[in-house]
């Protein structure tokens, strides 16, 4: 769990860091070749740069979270009947939890 938490928190802070240095580097020209552009066309190449950069840090976390091994994680049997006998209730059906448990098996 800690790993998962550590991967979010890093995935999170990516996402705050990349598009303000982005725009930093921009607005104090810090990138070669940009002192020509009007104000309007640096405002948007930046703000754009600044999205797809954020983009690329959710699909790299989506990435990192497919590439994590499926049996690692197992329900609860508690909570997994627990939302059968509530999707249950709401739909009408009447079903004993135990029996739910028992096909599961």
């Amino acid at each position: 769990m800690a790993g998962v938490i550590k991967k979010f928190f890093l995935a999170s802070m990516f996402m705050w860091m990349f598009p303000i240095l982005i725009l930093y580097a921009f607005n104090h020209d810090l990138i070669p070749g940009v002192t020509h552009l009007s104000p309007h066309s640096l405002t948007l190449l930046s703000g754009f740069l600044a999205v797809i950069s954020v983009n690329i840090v959710i699909a790299f976390y989506i990435y990192m979270a497919m590439k994590e091994p499926s049996d690692k994680h197992e329900p609860d049997a508690k909570f997994v009947a627990e939302a059968k006998a509530s999707v249950n209730q709401l739909t009408g059906k009447v079903e004993d939890p135990s029996q739910s448990l028992k096909k599961d098996e």
